[in-house]
């Protein structure tokens, strides 16, 4: 199993960082490392910023049609490469090969999607106010782009913004994660391998605060997109409004997931653990808050355990594993932090709660009881496989728990009543509602926060729109 040696793409070419390297990538699973990561120069980066620009005119006037077309030549060939992508997937990042292959399906819709998408970017004509006039709307693309992705979906986080921006007539200059940087990098040769046109796509790698700090300031990049933790995105934010650029965020979350007492608790318990192990817990849309009616508590709680424990934890790579490591050393201290956090508060911890073995970043999944709403566990967000649940009594208890805190990325709510699924999904504050169920981030719906989970969307036609400026023009 051979993970791949690292470097940039920059001007359409493999190139080694400038600065040599700034660390080791790790195998979360036996913390083998990996490969070494190169560490972008300031001229690294300001070829990729030239590059972007001289190759952005050519790019916006190449047909849309031709850019769709690219874009599915890339998906094809991501399609014919899943198998060793998955793998380098689960070697950098943890997770299953079975998810892995999922999140590289995603990633291949979002490429199909865009695709179709690039013929769609509509304007439209305004009657005219005076005879003989044409009063005209353009949809135009904003300029090159400065995306910052994470660690957790190597591969489809950068496929929605890659695939979006491209179709739109946008290059870009990427930087993932420093952690799983090689998924990334199959999408650039993927698109490479397409046809794609040298500086349209741009990855750097290196020192995050180094790279985002010389590109944003940079005159060349006219719109920033970052996926990641609240902190980093508030920083990245006044950043980009230092220089008035605009920014689609989509940042962190608490989601709570109400459980009333009409549940089909058969439906409810399967989906509930895998919406809590799923990637190991680290997915911003992942239900933490489990908010059940007082009156079936005891037993989800139960039944949940029972189901918690019964999840199968081990390396990504063998088939029997439903649920791999954290992704890296750091998850395991914040695992550890919040469950003595919530024993010290009073919570009662029912299943898990503690790490296995002391090779790799593998944490038991965990459900937590009597967590007080006032502790930091029920406040700060987790992201990792540790469920807390508490009861309530009436729906307006349930609603406001569920948005007392400043997150509103997504929220959910099991019921089998018409009403109270009217109800919760007007009242819930999220971008995104689940009603029995935890899917709320499909490629051609919208993807977005509301409060400190961040603004603007990804996904559906507001994904393209993003990166897209409306141009009115009055032709008298």
């Amino acid at each position: 199993m051979r993970y791949p040696t690292l470097e940039q793409f920059i001007a359409g070419e493999w190139r080694p960082g400038g600065d040599g390297v700034c660390g080791v990538v790790r195998n979360p699973a036996t913390d083998e490392v990996l490969a070494e990561l190169p560490r972008a120069s300031a001229s690294d980066l300001d070829d990729a910023l030239t590059a972007a620009q001289d190759a952005q005119a050519p790019w916006r006037r190449t047909p849309a049609m031709q850019r769709a077309s690219i874009l599915l030549r890339a998906a094809a060939l991501l399609q014919e490469r899943v198998e060793s992508i998955a793998l380098t997937m689960t070697l950098e990042q943890g997770k299953t090969l079975a998810e892995a292959r999922v999140e590289l399906g995603a990633a291949i819709e979002s490429f199909q999607w865009y695709a179709a998408e690039a013929g769609r970017a509509y304007g439209r004509i305004i009657p005219a106010r005076i005879p003989g006039a044409r009063q005209m709307v353009i949809q135009e693309p904003i300029g090159p782009v400065a995306a910052f992705t994470p660690w957790n979906f190597p591969a489809n986080l950068p496929a929605r913004k890659i695939s979006a921006a491209l179709a739109a007539g946008c290059t870009m200059i990427l930087k993932p994660s420093e952690e799983t940087p090689a998924s990334t990098l199959a999408l650039a040769q993927a698109l490479a391998d397409a046809g794609l046109p040298k500086g349209v796509l741009n990855v750097v790698l290196g020192v995050p605060d180094q790279i985002s700090s010389h590109l944003i300031p940079s005159p060349v990049i006219r719109k920033v997109t970052f996926t990641g933790s609240v902190p980093v995105g508030r920083h990245l934010a006044r950043l980009a409004a230092d220089h008035i650029k605009p920014c689609t965020l989509e940042l962190g979350g608490h989601s709570a997931a109400l459980i009333f007492e009409d549940a089909d608790l058969d439906t409810a318990i399967p989906l509930c653990a895998l919406g809590k192990t799923r990637n190991a817990g680290q997915v911003c849309t992942s239900p933490t808050r489990f908010l059940v009616h007082e009156s079936i508590h005891d037993e989800f709680v139960g039944r949940l355990v029972q189901a918690m424990n019964g999840v199968r934890l081990g390396s990504g790579l063998d088939p029997s594993s439903q649920m791999g490591p954290l992704a890296n050393a750091r998850r395991i201290a914040a695992m550890e932090r919040i469950v003595n956090e919530a024993k010290s508060a009073g919570a009662r911890v029912e299943a898990g709660g503690e790490r296995l073995g002391s090779v790799g970043n593998f944490f038991r999944p965990t459900v937590l009881t009597r967590v007080p709403t006032d502790s930091e566990p029920m406040n700060v967000e987790a992201f990792g496989p540790v469920a807390m649940v508490r009861p309530f009594s009436t729906v307006d208890d349930a609603l406001s728990e569920a948005n007392r805190l400043n997150y509103g990325l997504a929220a959910y709510a099991f019921t089998q009543s018409a009403a109270t699924a009217v109800q919760v999904s007007e009242e819930l504050e999220a971008g995104g509602v689940g009603i029995n169920s935890f899917a709320v981030g499909h490629t051609e719906a919208p993807f977005g926060g509301t409060k400190d989970s961040g603004y603007g969307y990804e996904g559906g036609v507001e994904g393209i729109s993003a990166y897209l400026h409306s141009k009115y023009v009055h032709h008298a």
